[in-house]
């Protein structure tokens, strides 16, 4: 009545697994692991990580029917539908000389910068700490980053002299939107001093400064959306851990299975 084979019944019937099966319980229980650890992680990181952390070689569709099977899902992803307007008086702009050319072909060839903001609530209260952020293109690592209260000069400025200092007597394409710290006559006097070449995207046009955008989407997605903080120190220790997470664990497909740090690493080694 099932159309079932005598030999696939029998072998049904004795309970013992192929070595498929076995082997697909196995990866299951990895699986099971690292979605508890990280619920925010689909079915493709959790193939790579499988492949980085613990030296399993499987396909997406692999992955992604033993995540159906266990009924594994990752978190909601937020969209997000804000962008950054242009300085009112902008007192210097640059051309937008990177033009979307989101490659490297060396570290500290291009490097990406942006400020966004995130909420803390004390009761009723909101409210706001500032992250400035620079993202080198070649290996997508953080260089580096300041945690303020106020959206300013002084955030960006601290943020590009540690990149300046962590990484001194490179010359990157520099690359930024038209916010009001970036156009400033003393940023751009920084950036000379630096032996940097200025770049800014045009104005309302967010993507042309789409990976630092995408980073913050990353960020917001994994760790911030869907969570209350309810004090600043959580909230700057959320971002401090992440970071740190991002550069030395998370690994990334488009750097070949591989951490931005480790990335940076075996180019330098070479």
């Amino acid at each position: 009545m099932l159309h079932i084979s005598r030999s696939a019944y029998h072998k049904w019937a004795s309970g013992k697994l192929s070595n498929r099966a076995a082997e697909n319980e196995k990866i299951a229980e990895k699986i099971e692991q690292i979605h508890e650890e990280s619920p925010d992680k689909g079915h493709r990181r959790i193939r790579d990580e499988l492949e980085h952390d613990h030296g399993i070689h499987v396909s997406d569709k692999r992955v992604l029917r033993i995540c159906r099977i266990r009924h594994i899902k990752s978190t909601i992803k937020y969209s997000n539908h804000g962008c950054t307007r242009s300085s009112k008086n902008p007192q210097y702009t640059a051309e937008n000389i990177l033009n979307r050319q989101f490659h490297a072909d060396k570290p500290n060839e291009k490097w990406l910068t942006d400020v966004t903001e995130f909420k803390w609530y004390n009761g009723i209260e909101v409210h706001k700490v500032y992250l400035s952020a620079i993202l080198d293109l070649y290996d997508w690592r953080i260089v580096a980053y300041v945690i303020g209260e106020h959206n300013d000069n002084p955030l960006v400025f601290k943020t590009f002299d540690r990149a300046v200092k962590a990484n001194p007597d490179v010359h990157p394409l520099f690359h930024s939107d038209r916010g009001f710290q970036y156009t400033s006559r003393v940023f751009h006097a920084k950036l000379e001093r630096a032996g940097m070449t200025q770049s800014m995207s045009r104005v309302a046009h967010c993507i042309d400064n789409g990976p630092m955008e995408g980073f913050w989407g990353i960020l917001k997605r994994e760790r911030y959306y869907g969570r209350r903080f309810t004090s600043k120190a959580q909230l700057v220790q959320m971002i401090h851990t992440y970071i740190h997470y991002y550069n030395t664990q998370r690994v990334q497909r488009n750097l070949g299975v591989l951490t931005p740090l480790e990335k940076h690493r075996l180019v330098l080694a070479a």
